[in-house]
C-alpha cells in the first residue's frame, strides 16, 4: 500500500513572504534613514532570496555602522515576527495528519531564516519533517531536494506523493520531475509557462489541503 505524503513550499504558499517583505523594508528604511529610492533598491536585493552575503552588500552600499552578522540576525528575526500562517491552514495541516498523510515542508533558502519562520508561525510542530535547501546544497527544482524532503517525512519519492507550491519552475516543474503529483497555488495568476502546468490549480493553501483530503477520501476532483 502506497503511503500518502505531501510536501509544501513555504514562502508565498504556507506564508505570505511578499507582504512581510514590504513591511520589513519600510521599517528597515526608517531605522537606517534611507530614502524611497534606496528603499526600493533594498527590496529588490532581498525580493528573490536573502542571505548573509546580501546584507554584507547592503551594509557596504549604505555604510551602515553595524556588522553584517547583526544585520542578518535582525532581518530573520524581524521577518519571522512579520510572517504568519492562517489559522485555517494550520488546522488543515492537522487534518491531513489525522487523515493519515505524512506532511513536510520543502523550501529553498537559508537555514536560519526558514526554520525561524517555521517555528514562529507554528508550522514546524504540525509537520513530520522539513528540508531547507542550504542544509545539503540541494535546491528546488533539483530532484535530490525532493528526495531529501520526502525522507524527512519518513517517505520516498516512489510512494507517489504530492508537491504544493507557488513557483512554476521550482515547485511544479521540479515536483513533476521528481515523480510527484502537483498543485499550483495560483494566487490569481495565469499559468506562465508553455507546458501543460500542474495537475491541479487552486487559489491558496487551504484549497490545496481540501483537495488532498478529498483525494485521500477517494473523491478526487479537478480544480481550476
Amino acid at each position: 500500500m502506497q503511503r500518502l505524503f505531501v510536501l509544501f513550499d513555504l514562502d508565498n504558499t504556507l506564508v505570505d513572504r511578499r507582504g512581510a517583505l514590504a513591511d520589513w523594508v519600510a521599517k528597515f528604511a526608517t531605522r537606517h534613514g534611507l530614502e524611497d529610492e534606496e528603499q526600493s533598491h533594498v527590496l529588490d536585493m532581498v525580493a528573490d532570496r536573502a542571505y548573509p552575503s546580501t546584507f554584507d552588500m547592503i551594509r557596504t552600499r549604505y555604510r551602515l555602522p553595524i556588522s553584517t552578522t547583526e544585520l542578518w540576525r535582525a532581518y530573520y528575526t524581524d521577518i519571522a515576527a512579520l510572517v504568519s500562517c492562517q489559522a485555517e491552514v494550520l488546522d488543515g495541516l492537522d487534518e491531513l495528519r489525522a487523515a493519515g498523510w505524512r506532511v513536510g515542508v520543502a523550501t529553498n533558502g537559508a537555514v536560519e531564516i526558514q526554520r525561524t519562520k517555521l517555528q514562529a508561525t507554528g508550522i514546524a510542530e504540525r509537520v513530520h519533517g522539513v528540508f531547507v535547501s542550504d542544509e545539503a546544497h540541494a535546491r528546488k527544482p533539483q530532484i535530490r531536494h525532493f528526495a531529501l524532503a520526502a525522507a524527512r517525512c519518513g517517505a520516498v519519492l516512489g510512494d507517489g506523493g504530492w508537491m504544493v507550491g507557488d513557483n512554476p519552475v521550482n515547485d511544479i516543474g521540479g515536483g513533476r520531475s521528481a515523480g510527484l503529483s502537483t498543485i499550483w497555488i495560483g494566487n490569481d495568476r495565469s499559468w506562465p509557462l508553455d507546458d501543460s502546468g500542474a495537475d491541479h490549480t487552486v487559489p491558496h493553501a487551504r484549497a490545496a489541503i481540501d483537495l488532498l483530503l478529498q483525494h485521500s477520501a477517494g473523491n478526487t476532483r479537478t480544480t481550476t
